[in-house]
């Protein structure tokens, strides 16, 4: 029986166990909420921060979908470049960081799924992507957020009060630069693992029936890390400009 174009394949060769996944889910989200809880980055959401997530959301599939794959077109086709996925988690992360509250990336991520559905996808395999888009690219943008104690960055930092100010300034931004260089490189790896492990290793051949191969799929994470990576540091520089901009 398909349901909402859910083959619910459970038996194709290489495919990732069902329990093995809904086990990653529920350990993951509990995990993120426990750090976040000890770290102090969970926070109710005002009405301010559910608006900046909601705009985040809207430019980042405005991005996907229209703006990214325009200047595709000008670019050869290879996994090592994936410009709409690069922009959209680009702008993603930009916002988050203004509200940099546990929740937010799964938020985000929510929003820019309903969108999608809405302006490109139709609603077909759901409510299957809401959960893994929120589940995993937005959760693992909450892990940082709850590993930094709603930090992410180093925004929020406040310069040393036993030193002039200038020095301390400097002292602050140069320990900016070097988190957003850490936890820009374990994003970007972390934001690489999703569409091959979850995606092809589970959810397509769930969803759809699609075979699965391995040698395919660890190409492909492999593949994603480098510009994933790249792509997160900057979006961590191009936040913290935007936090000092708007003074926060």
């Amino acid at each position: 029986m398909v349901l909402n174009g859910i083959k619910a394949e459970i038996n194709i060769p290489g495919e990732i166990p069902w329990e093995i996944v809904l086990a990653y889910f529920v350990l993951a989200t509990v995990f993120v909420i426990y750090i976040a809880k000890v770290k102090g980055g969970l926070k109710q959401f005002s009405t301010l921060d559910i608006v900046y997530l909601a705009i985040g959301a809207s430019l980042g599939t405005a991005w996907e979908f229209y703006i990214g794959p325009f200047i595709d077109r000008g670019i050869p086709s290879t996994p090592f470049i994936s410009i709409g996925f690069w922009g959209r988690i680009l702008i993603i992360i930009i916002f988050v960081s203004l509200v940099r509250k546990v929740g937010s990336g799964m938020l985000s991520l929510t929003i820019y799924t309903l969108l999608a559905d809405l302006f490109h996808y139709g609603f077909g395999g759901q409510p299957l992507y809401f959960i893994y888009e929120a589940l995993t690219y937005g959760l693992y943008i909450d892990l940082i957020i709850a590993i930094s104690g709603g930090k992410i960055f180093g925004i929020g930092l406040t310069p040393s009060n036993n030193e002039s100010e200038d020095i301390a300034l400097r002292k602050l931004r140069r320990k900016q630069t070097i988190l957003v260089v850490i936890e820009g490189v374990i994003l970007g790896v972390l934001l690489s693992i999703p569409d091959p492990i979850f995606y092809l290793g589970f959810l397509r051949p769930f969803i759809y029936g699609a075979s699965v191969n391995w040698a395919y799929i660890i190409f492909t994470l492999l593949a994603f890390i480098p510009g994933n990576v790249i792509v997160s540091i900057m979006a961590g520089l191009l936040s913290l400009r935007v936090v000092r901009a708007l003074g926060q």
